[in-house]
């Protein structure tokens, strides 16, 4: 006769849900901290009682104090963006006096997500920073427990929970207006997968900056990040005499266009200007030297945690979540010129 599964033993955060409070107030009263309003202790306790919780012994010893961990959800994923984000995450911890604990997910969806934030609150980390590039994880993010203190980082900023992201669109802007200012025509634009939060942000942003000074808007080569779809488009523009200047959605692009016009015989930028957005380091060192769109991780991560530490530190949760935006900025190198004269 086969026997049924255990069934999960509840976790703090269950406790926290079913009581409508904090994960932090659980733990004042389960401590019994005199902050904690009679009605509120109550309510707790018979949440504690109705799922059987109890507490672990390590969980029991950090409660009086707060955690100096925390926790991190991230998409697995090698690419610049997401891996640099997270580096400025961990720096900002580090100079703050906080360590990291690192969940690296293979896909952003709510089981996940849940079961990934589940896991760090049980280790007791302080709150959680969740690296959510992709728009498919927009309703695992926004669906978290409430009263897990959480950031999420390159996210769509519709939602419950606070954001903090680089202004994507003001950085293709940029990248655009550049071109548009050396004088050429219209910029064509090799996007990233349509799926990224980012790679939205950035054809949005290119195409109100041509539609805004009345320019003609050619078609999106959708891209997937890599070098190689960088290089495949290039094959199809070095074809096409029309062509004076793109835009690529990230460096790794460019990367592979720029290999695809140099073995079409398209010379860089003395018939094609190349603008790349993300800043990668060896951007300074393609053949040309990149123009390019800089990201400041570091300053995400700064923001990023000390948006945390405000949640930590607020009595009640906010009235309405904030979603600051980091300014990106235009590096200007070799690769971006006057069109030629035809």
């Amino acid at each position: 006769m086969s026997q049924q599964p255990a069934a999960r033993a509840a976790v703090m955060n269950d406790v926290a849900r079913l009581a409508g409070v904090s994960h932090q107030t659980v733990s004042r009263v389960l401590n019994n901290h005199p902050s904690v309003r009679e009605e509120t202790r109550e309510r707790v306790l018979r949440a504690v009682a109705q799922l059987n919780y109890r507490p672990n012994a390590l969980a029991r010893g950090l409660a009086g104090r707060r955690s100096r961990v925390i926790g991190v959800v991230s998409f697995d994923t090698i690419l610049y963006g997401p891996a640099a984000t997270l580096l400025g995450v961990e720096r900002a911890a580090r100079r703050a006096g906080y360590g990291i604990s690192i969940v690296a997910l293979e896909q952003l969806d709510r089981a996940g997500v849940a079961a990934a934030v589940d896991s760090l609150t049980e280790q007791s980390v302080a709150g959680v920073v969740i690296i959510a590039p992709l728009m498919t994880a927009a309703a695992a993010v926004h669906s978290l427990p409430r009263g897990v203190p959480a950031i999420v980082v390159e996210a769509d900023a519709a939602g419950e929970l606070p954001t903090v992201s680089v202004d994507q669109v003001a950085g293709a802007r940029l990248a655009v207006q550049h071109l548009l200012d050396l004088g050429h025509e219209t910029v064509w634009h090799i996007s990233g997968p349509r799926d990224w939060v980012e790679a939205r942000d950035r054809v949005d942003g290119w195409r109100q900056t041509l539609e805004a000074a009345d320019r003609r808007v050619p078609p999106v080569i959708v891209g997937d990040w890599s070098p190689r779809s960088g290089y495949e488009a290039g094959r199809q523009l070095a074809a096409r005499a029309d062509v004076t200047a793109v835009f690529c959605a990230n460096d790794q692009q460019a990367l592979g266009l720029l290999r695809a016009l140099h073995e079409g015989g398209v010379r860089v930028p003395e018939d094609v200007s190349v603008v790349g957005f993300d800043d990668i380091p060896e951007a300074e060192y393609l053949s040309p030297p990149l123009t390019t769109v800089r990201q400041d991780f570091d300053e995400v991560g700064r923001r990023c945690l000390a948006a945390l530490l405000e949640l930590l530190d607020a009595d009640e949760p906010p009235a309405a979540p904030t979603h600051p935006r980091v300014a990106p900025t235009l590096v200007a190198r070799a690769s971006s010129a006057a069109p030629p004269r035809r």
